[in-house]
């Protein structure tokens, strides 16, 4: 892993982008990233995992020091953290990640008792056991706050995360995504994941001609974060086999559908919207998706290779210090 504080927008989505790819599957895939949520949901075992009194005074220590020597978030690299303890078990978490079902959800990080900025550094310093960060959009953001700014969810370039809206499913543009709960909304807002391999195992199952449209091109909306004069749209194959017997997917309903708003795009075939529907409905299927009601101080990390991700719609507090905040984080990984 290099030892870079993060990497910038444009290098991390390289990175992920570079996915290998050697043919279609040509059969339904074995793997054990492929799941079903109503399985999911009686083993728990195989992706909650909990902090322990030794993992938080390991790294409290460490925030202590980070804070005394007044390093700031932004410079801190692998080399600079001391964390034999907790980065061993990230390397379980990690290959959960990319060998095992795709996710894994850690609770116990004392988010109330540290408060936001500790909380951000503790986060930060735990992602880089984990991978390298990266910046989530061409401003350089590299830690999101996911929350209600008030935007209009029907605006078209709204980017949903910043609204209570429902966010239909779809994967972010690096290896793994992690969120970390600071506070939870009045109702609403669980996470839903689903197995992109599962899901294409169904498709193949149900109508493999329709499956393989996964392998087209598709127009990506890019949501006004292009240059001047550029395209508004990137044309992508959402699913990738590499030799490794490995199908990597990025799907995004909403962002595939809305490039029909693009004059240079305009109406989709009728085969790609019968696949986002078809893709969407099962993915939406409680047979398919895994609810996560995240609780203050959980920590989940997914796979964006091998899961698609959503999340309901939520109704938040009226007090702005109890409405709803995760921080996001994105996260190359040494091997796709």
């Amino acid at each position: 892993m290099s030892d870079s504080p993060y990497r910038s927008f444009r290098e991390q989505s390289i990175h992920y982008f570079t996915r290998d790819h050697s043919g279609l599957p040509g059969a339904p895939i074995e793997s054990p990233a492929v799941w079903r949520g109503s399985d999911m949901r009686e083993h728990q075992s195989a992706w909650h995992v909990e902090l322990e009194p030794a993992d938080l005074e390991e790294l409290d220590r460490e925030l202590s020091r980070l804070r005394i020597e007044n390093i700031p978030l932004e410079s801190i690299t692998q080399s600079r953290l001391h964390l034999p303890h907790l980065s061993q078990k990230c390397r379980d978490w990690q290959s959960r990640l990319m060998h095992g079902c795709g996710f894994v959800l850690v609770s116990g990080l004392p988010v109330q008792a540290w408060g936001e900025s500790r909380s951000a550094l503790a986060f930060w310093a735990i992602g880089h056991q984990l991978g390298l960060p990266g910046a989530q959009n061409p401003d350089g953001e590299l830690l999101g706050h996911v929350k209600d700014y008030g935007e209009q969810s029907d605006s078209p370039n709204v980017r949903l995360y910043r609204t209570p809206s429902n966010i239909n499913f779809h994967c972010d543009a690096a290896d793994v995504v992690g969120l970390l709960c600071l506070q939870t909304a009045r109702s609403g807002g669980q996470s839903r994941i689903a197995s992109s391999v599962a899901i294409w195992n169904a498709l193949y199952e149900e109508d493999s001609a329709l499956a393989e449209t996964l392998f087209d091109g598709f127009a990506l909306d890019l949501r006004g974060e292009h240059r001047p004069g550029q395209p508004g749209h990137a044309l992508l194959q959402p699913c990738r086999y590499g030799r490794d017997g490995v199908l990597r997917t990025f799907y995004h309903s909403e962002y595939f559908r809305s490039a029909q708003r693009l004059e240079e795009i305009g109406s989709l075939p009728a085969t790609h919207i019968r696949l986002l529907d078809r893709y969407d409905a099962l993915a939406a299927s409680p047979e398919f998706h895994l609810d996560m009601w995240l609780k203050p101080g959980d920590m989940q990390f997914v796979s964006n290779h091998t899961i698609v991700h959503s999340r309901t719609r939520y109704e938040d507090h009226t007090a702005p210090a109890r409405q709803r905040h995760l921080l996001r984080l994105w996260l190359s990984l040494e091997v796709n």
